[in-house]
């Protein structure tokens, strides 16, 4: 894909000014140049450039993509309660490293449901849902 500085400059944060001296110094890898636009290549989505001699690093950085949050019921609970005649949440909201259990969990937004039976989760979960969004766990 290919786009014009203000675009390729919102994609790295800088300003146009900035992206403009890196690509008269012909350090923006594979730009050219068509009348008085220029016309810059994106590899995975950004603009390679070349490292400079001298200055501070480049500040332009990968965003880390936010944890998503993964919902699935505990059948090993399900079965204890059975068993031991209680009532232990068997609802399991993961986020990250972390395990949270509840009865109710309100999710807001979208969402999706997987099924994946040759490739459980590390708890063996073969069915669950996943969403990028703030979910609201009752007790």
């Amino acid at each position: 894909m290919i786009v014009g500085t203000t675009e390729a400059a919102q994609i790295l944060e800088i300003s146009t000014a900035r992206l403009r001296v890196l690509l008269s110094e012909g350090r923006v890898q594979g730009a050219y140049k068509t009348g008085k636009m220029w016309l810059i290549p994106l590899v995975k989505g950004k603009p390679i450039i070349k490292r400079g001699t001298r200055g501070p690093a480049p500040r332009w950085r990968n965003p880390k993509k936010p944890a998503t949050t993964i919902i699935h019921v505990n059948s090993h609970r399900i079965r204890q309660n059975q068993k031991q005649q209680q009532q232990l949440p068997v609802i399991t909201v993961k986020k990250g490293q972390t395990n949270t259990y509840g009865h109710i969990v309100e999710i807001p937004g979208g969402c999706r449901v997987v099924y994946s039976p040759d490739n459980p989760l590390g708890c063996g979960a073969r069915v669950w849902i996943e969403t990028l969004n703030k979910v609201k766990i009752i007790c």
